[in-house]
């Protein structure tokens, strides 16, 4: 039941975002819909819950961007904070095979950066901050994949191969520092145990799971490039 309020609440949060359209309120909107199902998982000593349904939470997130722009691209662009300027990136790479999407030395040190910042915001606020980071995210990306299907020859493939394979992985990764991290804020605030042997779990997947973000998209970016720019018929 969880999962399916967290899910009308996420569609809820994009459908009240986009009749305002202000840029700045929709990762809040995406929070609200979400950050107290989570308080109450972790409350209750169900670190595995609070997972599962922060991941359904990302997945809501990812469909419903990835729609929206595919739906009204250029709209998408202007409500979704750095949707346009990350589209017009990933165009580029798409379109030449240039750019910081298979360029290790540069997306390296920028996604350790994102990593490092969301894993601070998560630890400090109880998860507060990082969850909006988080929806940014997941919103600029899905302003990429739903533009690129609705400027492809072929738009099915186009929508699930947009979700390069290692991008869902640092998506999932994400999910789970930000869960862990967020606990030890909120158990002192609202004093609750931790399942610490399951935190420890998630993290050392977490962790793997951007590492190996990195080796995918190292080894696979320029043919997924190739691939994409086929299934787009540019």
């Amino acid at each position: 039941m969880n999962a399916g309020v967290v899910v009308a609440a996420t569609v809820l949060s994009y459908a009240v975002a986009v009749a305002l359209g202000v840029p700045l309120l929709v990762p809040v909107l995406n929070t609200l819909a979400s950050y107290p199902v989570m308080v109450v998982a972790l409350r209750r000593g169900r670190m595995q819950e609070a997972l599962s349904l922060m991941l359904v939470w990302a997945l809501a997130m990812g469909i419903c961007a990835t729609l929206i722009a595919y739906a009204a691209p250029w709209r998408a662009g202007a409500l979704f904070l750095r949707g346009e300027a990350y589209r017009g990136e990933m165009f580029a790479w798409v379109l030449s095979g240039n750019g910081a999407e298979s360029t290790p030395s540069q997306f390296i040190p920028q996604q350790a950066g994102h990593a490092a910042l969301f894993a601070a915001l998560a630890l400090v606020t109880g998860g507060a901050l990082a969850m909006p980071m988080g929806a940014v995210l997941m919103n600029y990306m899905g302003t990429y994949v739903g533009s690129l299907g609705a400027a492809s020859a072929h738009p099915a493939p186009a929508l699930i191969l947009g979700w390069h394979p290692w991008a869902v992985i640092r998506v999932a990764s994400f999910v789970g520092l930000g869960v862990v991290l967020s606990a030890p804020l909120l158990s002192r605030a609202l004093r609750f145990p931790v399942d610490w042997p399951a935190a420890r779990r998630i993290a050392a997947w977490s962790a793997g799971g951007l590492l190996a973000d990195v080796l995918l998209k190292a080894a696979l970016a320029p043919s997924w490039q190739r691939l994409l720019l086929r299934v787009a018929g540019w």
